[in-house]
């Protein structure tokens, strides 16, 4: 991928300076996954990400975690805020997102005369 420059500026408190911060994906590497596990020491957030190839199976299940997303508490708090936001904008747009599998499934029309 091309380099994106994407200028963000952010305000320091304290000094009134700007910081001019730019991304580059040049690098970037892109993973899906559908679980995720959540653990935490007293200075650091680990995200554990995974692709659950059957979600819906029961019985032991083993999962090979595929990456692994440390980060200090002030950054996992700006996430789950980012997070928080676009949730509820997507929510806002397209309606609640139900997160029991059996809720979201819709039974199919009895066929007639049944």
């Amino acid at each position: 991928m091309a380099d994106v420059k994407k200028p963000v500026v952010q305000e320091e408190q304290n000094a009134g300076q700007q910081t001019e911060v730019t991304f580059s994906e040049r690098n970037i590497h892109a993973a899906y996954a559908n679980f995720a596990r959540v653990t935490a020491t007293p200075e650091e957030v680990i995200v554990d990400l995974a692709l659950n190839s059957n979600p819906f199976a029961t019985g032991k299940q083993e999962i090979s975690i595929d990456q692994r997303l440390i980060m200090n508490f002030y950054t996992a708090k700006r996430l789950f805020t980012t997070l928080g936001m676009t949730l509820q904008k997507h929510e806002e747009a397209f309606g609640v997102i139900e997160l029991d599998p059996r809720k979201r499934v819709k039974s199919a029309p009895a066929a007639p005369g049944k």
